[in-house]
């Protein structure tokens, strides 16, 4: 870059000291300067470059009206507000297209990460929300007094539809209350989608009937076009489903508020797998923070979302799970871990956060005490890799969420059920 084009940057879009305004889109980023690169200078090309700037000096009274403006840099953490009206409003795509767009790959910055964004009213109010939410889903399932439990079927790929179904039907009638397809099983040529659907919802119908006690199926309708995830929402409308699951990036979020206007007419319960997340948001220099993404997602309208666990397999611990679940169930959500934004989700219904990852019945009271009630616990391995099978998992499972809720310690509860007490003796280490 020329002297002359940083200088422009530095003059144009610079504005610390800077008041936002309630009406402006206000974002944090993490920059990671190159070496020879101001900080300052840096933030002022992220403040050009992702609303109205380019590198060279261009007249226009448009950069007046419409420029971001860096408000604030702490440490190397810069601030930016944007107006509102520099984006088009319900269109996510077009948001993030300028707020984490091109700005990731500028040779000034040797890294940069979103860390947070405030989304004003204005830009609230164009966005649906979920259509169920945290109470829909409640008034669904019938659950009030404890954790709802979720399991995703293992292996998590090579079943056939038929097995499929069978593995479904012994893990309800152990006791949990959902289940879901794998982040990878689609329609591949050893389980095709619709006769997987049919032949589970049969079995989902048999084992409400047997246990008096509603269940669900997150059946995954991840497709290569939005007309096909139509289609395969309409047939799990058909054969009485009542959750669909998308695989929430990978589909992008055009397809993702298009399945969010299908599904509504239909009736049906969103759950969003956050597959891909981690190629955003682990880096901690580089990408995007969860936080953000879970954002999108409840404007969106997505009504439950993988947070991770802050327990088990996944990165993350309890603290990020925390602010995560605050995002997606609070009414207004403060700031937590330093540049988190205050925002308010006035007219949008809270998510349920999903823990998921590694869990077996032994991580339950932790995950009481993060989570709280107000969420589903799903658990693939930690059932169907029990001993005595899936079923047998399942009601391990159950009890342990049961004594959780109630605040009866694991061991005390697994001397009355050998399916507890052989869980915790395998995953748990514990010795009765």
């Amino acid at each position: 870059m020329s002297k002359k084009g940083v200088v422009a940057y530095a003059d144009s879009y610079l504005h610390l000291g800077y008041s936002p305004g309630d009406d402006e889109v206000l974002c944090a980023y993490k920059v990671t300067p190159r070496a020879d690169v101001p900080i300052s200078e840096a933030a002022a090309a992220v403040a050009a470059e992702s609303s109205t700037g380019t590198w060279t000096d261009v007249d226009s009274s448009v950069a007046e009206r419409l420029q971001a403006r860096v408000y604030k840099i702490e440490d190397d953490i810069v601030y930016i507000a944007y107006p509102a009206s520099l984006f088009e409003a319900g269109s996510m795509p077009n948001i993030l297209s300028s707020v984490a767009g091109n700005v990731f790959g500028m040779k000034l910055v040797d890294g940069l990460r979103l860390e947070d964004i405030r989304f004003p009213k204005s830009i609230v109010d164009s966005f649906p929300g979920p259509a169920f939410g945290l109470p829909g889903v409640r008034e669904k399932m019938g659950i009030r007094e404890r954790a709802m439990s979720g399991s995703t079927i293992k292996p998590k790929i090579g079943l056939t539809a038929e097995e499929h179904a069978q593995v479904c039907y012994e893990t309800w009638m152990g006791g949990a209350d959902t289940v879901k397809d794998d982040e990878n099983l689609g329609n591949q040529t050893f389980n095709d989608f619709y006769e997987r659907i049919a032949r589970t919802l049969e079995l989902l119908h048999k084992a409400e009937a047997e246990t008096g006690e509603k269940k669900g199926y997150w059946a995954n309708l991840t497709a290569a076009t939005v007309e096909e995830m139509a289609r395969r929402a309409e047939f799990i409308q058909e054969n009485g489903g009542i959750f669909v699951m998308v695989d929430y990036i990978t589909v992008g979020y055009t397809a993702a508020a298009s399945l969010r206007q299908i599904t509504e007419e239909l009736g049906l319960i969103i759950h969003a797998h956050r597959a891909m997340h981690a190629a955003f948001d682990r880096i901690p220099f580089h990408g995007i923070e969860f936080r953000v993404i879970a954002k999108t997602a409840r404007l969106l309208g997505m009504d439950h979302i993988h947070t991770g666990t802050g327990v088990g397999k996944l990165e993350g611990g309890p603290e990020e799970m925390r602010e995560r679940i605050a995002i997606l169930r609070d009414a207004v959500t403060k700031p937590y871990r330093g540049v988190l934004f205050e925002q308010g989700w006035e007219g949008i219904k809270p998510m349920v956060p999903v823990a998921s990852g590694g869990l077996h019945p032994g991580h339950i009271p932790a995950l009481y005490q993060i989570f709280g009630k107000n969420a589903f616990f799903a658990f693939g391995g930690g059932i169907h890799g029990h001993p005595g099978g899936s079923r047998a998992g399942a009601r391990a499972v159950r009890i342990a969420m049961e004594a959780g809720a109630q605040g009866v310690p694991l061991e005390q509860a697994a001397r009355e059920a050998r399916e507890l007490r052989e869980a915790l003796e395998l995953w748990a280490e514990v010795e009765f």
